[in-house]
């Protein structure tokens, strides 16, 4: 298969967009529990601009280890083209979809083929296309692992404790910032399923399209501060994070939680006097998760909004989308 080419996006170097090269590269081999997949669709996420930008964003001592060139992406729907022979339970012609390798950054999704862990793939749900289906597994596995089940023991690198998602059922009020994007979009939807109240913060632009995922409530943090209108909530999921996130603790009740998705400065002082829990984990590829998520959107109990689409060879342009911002649901590269 090796002596075989296909098309992929490589960084020789960090930069901005104009860094994706469009190249001809040999067609990988799967390993020992590997498959080969034809690639039809890949979701671009935030982790693939983090690593086209060499991973400022993050502490040193948290930093994947790489080395360039590196093909980017994780998140690809495609048909089984190859099966190792030690893999059990696909088959050549399965379509598939999945989290790859997540959290390294060996993915290599943004690729006509890609040889993937089987154990980071489930069937694509029945009904659901290639885009909508790349567009789900990194965004939607963030979601669950921070809301309904972690699934896995390992520590995340920016917090000691093991992160517990907490019980959500029609007595609980949920307030998502960043609800229009990628995990929010999710998260709104599987708060939804669990029978929560939710307070959606986003752009104005995107009122009808929250309150057709849900909704109880939209505040557009462009005119208002959601921390100074919302009081006594049970969660907060900060699907934005980072520097600010701290802002949401004046939300909560006491007992209640914060949960970050991209870490921030919190004071432990302040948290413990206003008896809150600030958590949060980072997200690890698992098929049988996805399995069980595929289920949801084969029953269109949780549906993929797809933002916009690029061809494979214009990833630099989808990048440039993504860094404008005020993103509806998902960015995807569609593989001819």
């Amino acid at each position: 298969m090796s002596t075989h080419t296909m098309r992929a996006i490589r960084l020789h170097k960090h930069g901005g967009p104009e860094v994706l090269r469009d190249e001809e590269v040999p067609v990988p081999e799967p390993g020992p529990g590997e498959v080969l997949v034809r690639v039809h669709a890949v979701g671009v996420n935030p982790p693939d601009w983090y690593l086209r930008d060499g991973l400022t964003n993050l502490p040193p001592e948290t930093r994947p280890k790489f080395s360039l060139p590196v093909i980017p992406g994780t998140d690809v729907s495609g048909v089984v083209e190859a099966v190792a022979a030690d893999v059990a339970g696909f088959s050549i012609g399965d379509e598939v979809f999945g989290l790859l390798r997540f959290p390294s950054f060996d993915g290599s999704a943004y690729a006509e083929y890609v040889a993937a862990p089987a154990s980071d793939l489930a069937r694509k749900p029945t009904g659901v296309d290639h885009v909508h289906a790349a567009g789900a597994p990194m965004a939607l596995l963030t979601a669950w692992q921070f809301l309904i089940e972690l699934g896995h023991d390992h520590p995340s690198p920016f917090q000691a404790a093991r992160h517990r998602p907490v019980a959500l059922d029609a007595d609980t009020t949920v307030l998502i910032n960043g609800a229009a994007g990628g995990v929010g979009h999710f998260a709104l939807q599987l708060a939804k399923w669990k029978g929560v109240r939710v307070i959606a913060v986003a752009s104005g632009t995107h009122e009808s399209f929250l309150r057709d995922l849900g909704a109880d409530e939209v505040i557009d943090y462009t005119k208002s501060r959601p921390e100074e209108l919302v009081h006594d909530v049970d969660l907060v999921l900060d699907a934005v994070g980072g520097h600010e996130s701290s802002r949401f603790l004046r939300t909560l009740k006491r007992g209640g939680s914060l949960f970050p998705v991209f870490f921030g400065d919190f004071d432990d002082e302040e948290t413990a006097k206003l008896g809150v829990t600030v958590s949060g984990t980072q997200v690890r590829s698992n098929g049988a998760q996805l399995a069980e998520v595929g289920r949801l959107l084969e029953a269109s109990t949780v549906r993929v909004a797809i933002d916009s689409t690029f061809p494979l060879a214009d990833a630099r342009a989808a990048h440039e989308r993504a860094a404008r911002g005020h993103i509806q649901g998902k960015i995807v590269l569609t593989v001819a």
